[in-house]
């Protein structure tokens, strides 16, 4: 098992554009939570131009999966993506 991490840059006006998607796209991130894959994630504060979802998987299929079916992707809240796998060096499981 690794981290990765899943970067979103969201159009501009994202918090208006978003809300007819909101619930599924939580829903899904639900999902993830509860199988145990996705570990925290949230937009940014300040401007609200993007987000990140902190993953725990071991390769990048599920994270792949969850933007595949993601509202916010399939609308175009979400003008790019990327995911990265992440070295914890300090805090969490590093192994």
């Amino acid at each position: 098992m690794r981290y990765w991490i899943l970067f979103y840059d969201y159009v501009p006006d994202v918090v208006e554009r978003r809300a007819p998607f909101r619930d599924e796209h939580l829903r899904l991130a639900r999902e993830a939570v509860d199988r145990g894959e996705l570990v925290l994630g949230g937009a940014y504060a300040d401007p609200v131009d993007g987000a990140v979802l902190v993953w725990r998987t071991a390769d990048a299929a599920p994270i792949e999966r969850f933007v595949a079916g993601d509202p916010y992707v399939k609308n175009g809240i979400v003008t790019r993506h990327r995911i990265r796998p992440w070295n914890v060096v300090i805090g969490g499981a590093t192994t």
